[in-house]
C-alpha cells in the first residue's frame, strides 16, 4: 500500500494548532501536474497580505514555470544538490528583498525578514490548495543576481519549488529516506525564553 506522506508528515493535530500549518512540509518529489494560474495568483496574493516594516512590503518573487527562461534561470542558480530534485518542480521562486526603505532610501534592516514573511504566506496559501512548496538556502546569489540582473540595492533571499507532491521512489537513494520520514520540531521550552536561556510560563 503506498505511503501517505501528507500523513506521515503533518504535525500533531492535538497541539490545537491550525490543520494549514500543521500540513505544511516540504517534498523534494512533485508530480508532472501544472499549477493552475489562478492558484498562483492566490499563492502570491497571499504573500502580499504579509506584516511589513512600515508597510515598505519589500519582497519581490520571480517566478518561473517549467520550460520557460525563468525557471531555467533559477535552476542553474541552485546548487547540485538542489537542481538534482527541485527539475521536478513545475514552478520554480526565487525571493528577493529591498534593502532601503523607498520613501527615503534609508537602510531598511528588515527587508529580508518581512520577505520570509511573505514567503511563509505563500506557503501555507499553497498547502491550503492541496499544493506543497520547499524553500531552499542553497542557491549561489551571485549568480541569480547576474542572471537576472537584480539591482545592488536588493537582497537575494531563498529559491522556492512549489508544485504537487509526486511518488518518493521517483527521487535518487540519496534523497528518498529524507522524503519518508516523519518531522519533528524542538520542545518550546528549547526557543521560547523569560529570561535568556530559561523557558517562559506560558
Amino acid at each position: 500500500m503506498p505511503i501517505n506522506l501528507d500523513e506521515v508528515k503533518s504535525g500533531p493535530m492535538e497541539s490545537g494548532v491550525l490543520e494549514v500549518i500543521l500540513k505544511r512540509w516540504s517534498p523534494r518529489s512533485f508530480a508532472d501536474k501544472a499549477v493552475p494560474s489562478a492558484d498562483l495568483t492566490k499563492i502570491f496574493t497571499a504573500a502580499a497580505w504579509a506584516a511589513s516594516s512600515y508597510n515598505e512590503q519589500p519582497w519581490r518573487f520571480l517566478v518561473g514555470k517549467r520550460g520557460d527562461e525563468t525557471y531555467a534561470k533559477i535552476l542553474d542558480s541552485l546548487v547540485e544538490f538542489n537542481q538534482a530534485w527541485a527539475k521536478t518542480a513545475p514552478v520554480l521562486i526565487l525571493s528577493v528583498g529591498k534593502r532601503t526603505f523607498s520613501s527615503n532610501g534609508h537602510q531598511n534592516g528588515y527587508g529580508l525578514h518581512d520577505t520570509g514573511a511573505a514567503s511563509a504566506n505563500m506557503s501555507l496559501q499553497a498547502t491550503a490548495l492541496g499544493l506543497h512548496t520547499h524553500g531552499m538556502g542553497g542557491v549561489d546569489k551571485e549568480k541569480a543576481r547576474k542572471l537576472f540582473g537584480i539591482p545592488e540595492d536588493f537582497e537575494v533571499g531563498a529559491a522556492w519549488a512549489l508544485g504537487y507532491v509526486g511518488d518518493p521512489e521517483a527521487l535518487p537513494d540519496a534523497y528518498r529516506e529524507m522524503e519518508t520520514a516523519a518531522r519533528t520540531r524542538k520542545a518550546l521550552k528549547e526557543f521560547v525564553f523569560g529570561a535568556w536561556e530559561k523557558a517562559a510560563e506560558l
